[in-house]
């Protein structure tokens, strides 16, 4: 998968404050997806282990869901743990886990925020800049923003408002669990991200991109698999 050369992640926090600030004009909420023409789908996820991380990428085929590949990558953390900041710390390992990808991917599904950050520059959104597929952010709990709770069935949905903006939806999966909190990362627009996440989330909460993604990581972080290769 092709990853447009990133700026450099030397920086302090207030430093990568200003660039989130810089980057966030040049997202783009749209177009509508179709996910008709979509046939493989991915996810990645960040494991870590002391100052070391671990990211996988994991691609799907589409509708079936189906593993076709998956590739990581470790490295050392280099950019502190700061709330809001976290692309700056997991952006590294995953856009060279990306770049082994070999399969032509039609769409990503991050384990973060795009637009549902302070900023407006969650990890799917910032890293989504580099990337020439559409992307989504799918995180498990929310970052910023109010919402009312969405009815308890799956497909049910809630506005996530920040300052009476909306900057994401958020989603019941499944019938009766916790919503997740989805938002557009680039390229896509909000009710295609909630469309694409849904399709993903079969039997469980979060959508199968992610959890296959979070299982490789983990799988990697105890050297259980070679890093960086196909596996």
């Amino acid at each position: 998968m092709l990853v447009r050369e990133l700026h450099h992640f030397d920086l302090s926090p207030s430093g990568a404050r200003r660039l989130q600030d810089e980057l966030a004009p040049r997202v783009t909420a749209g177009p509508a997806l179709n996910l008709e023409s979509v046939e493989y789908v991915a996810g990645a996820d960040v494991s870590t282990k002391g100052d070391l991380a671990f990211a996988t990428v994991a691609v799907l085929s589409f509708p079936d869901l189906s593993l076709v590949e998956v590739q990581g990558a470790e490295s050392r953390l280099e950019f502190p743990y700061v709330p809001g900041l976290l692309s700056f710390r997991e952006i590294p390992p995953v856009a060279e886990a990306l770049g082994k990808a070999e399969t032509p991917v039609d769409a990503l599904i991050f384990d973060a925020h795009g637009l549902a950050h302070p900023r407006r520059m969650g990890l799917a959104s910032h890293l989504g800049l580099f990337l020439d597929a559409p992307c989504v952010g799918c995180a498990k709990s929310r970052l910023v923003g109010d919402f009312e709770e969405p009815g308890q069935e799956k497909g049910n949905a809630s506005d996530l408002t920040h300052h009476g903006e909306v900057i994401g939806k958020v989603v019941r999966t499944r019938d009766g669990v916790s919503p997740v909190f989805v938002s557009v990362g680039n390229n896509i627009d909000l009710d295609s991200a909630v469309e694409l996440v849904l399709a993903c989330c079969t039997k469980y909460r979060l959508p199968e991109t992610t959890r296959q993604a979070h299982d490789a990581a983990n799988r990697l972080r105890r050297r259980e698999e070679p890093g960086g290769t196909l596996f």
